[in-house]
């Protein structure tokens, strides 16, 4: 009878281990854990570049609006889409061309591509100065069309447009409704469109070195990808909100262990 209940806790032990070590550490699931408590670093100024393909819009101002009108584009009504919308009208915006240059009016074609939107304004306005057009313009431009993707193991993937161009990774992960528990935390990948080139950045958001990272704050289209740790890949499951393969396997190893004390229990009384 001893070696039966040796033998049935060697195997309810091995159960156990198999089944905690599929559980995620806290190392695997927290964020910036190196961090110091009640820390300060400086900011980084950052400002996204424009890129061909992006929809801007430009609005020029001044004290006197006949002089300032000649330099905007007219409002129209109805409703677009991707626009800035003004109740049910929205402003009609610059499309960056492939060789990365608007025409602007009044000053014709401007090249505008790998200028951030405060560089691009304060280019507009000298032209407009130098011109004569206007003394004192005041000149805004923003993104019409700002826009960043996260895909893979977070609870709401998709393509979001942001309002305000000033988005880090973690807006991002936000945006997407966090990570599942299934994403790793060190092997997020961005991917990233810059001067004709695609740029590829993997990062650990386990680390403080993020903040650091070229990619912390994120630019105009770019793509962030949360790869899947072991445990979901082994799942193998379609939907990342989906735990029925887990119980069926844990169900199954219930039975399996059940099945085999039984047996081992009928052999040892007809002995």
């Amino acid at each position: 009878m001893k070696k039966i209940v040796f033998f049935i806790g060697a195997i309810l032990a091995l159960f156990s281990i198999a089944v905690f070590s599929s559980c995620k550490s806290a190392r695997d699931v927290l964020y910036i854990q190196d961090i110091e408590k009640n820390s300060s670093a400086q900011l980084k100024l950052f400002e996204s570049e424009i890129q061909p393909g992006d929809m801007l819009s430009i609005t020029v101002n001044a004290q006197n609006n006949e002089l300032a009108a000649p330099f905007n584009l007219s409002v129209i009504s109805g409703i677009g889409t991707d626009r800035r919308h003004l109740g049910t009208q929205y402003l009609q915006g610059y499309l960056v061309s492939a060789k990365g240059t608007i025409n602007f009016p009044i000053l014709g074609e401007l090249s505008v591509a790998g200028n951030t939107t405060s560089q691009l304004s304060e280019k507009i306005k000298e032209e407009i100065i130098r011109g004569n057009f206007i003394k004192d313009p005041v000149v805004v431009t923003t993104y019409q069309n700002f826009k960043i993707s996260v895909l893979g193991e977070v609870n709401k993937p998709g393509s979001f447009n942001i309002a305000n161009e000033r988005v880090t990774l973690f807006d991002a992960l936000g945006l997407a409704g966090d990570m599942t528990i299934y994403g790793r935390r060190d092997n997020v990948v961005v991917i990233r469109e810059h001067n004709g080139q695609r740029q590829i950045f993997v990062q650990d958001l386990r680390s403080k070195d993020i903040f650091n990272s070229p990619c912390y704050y994120l630019a105009q289209n770019d793509v962030v990808i949360i790869n899947p740790n072991k445990t979901k890949i082994q799942m193998g499951a379609i939907n990342q909100n989906n735990n029925v393969g887990v119980w069926v396997s844990l169900v199954g190893s219930v039975t399996s262990i059940s099945t085999l004390i039984m047996t081992v229990v009928r052999n040892s009384q007809s002995k």
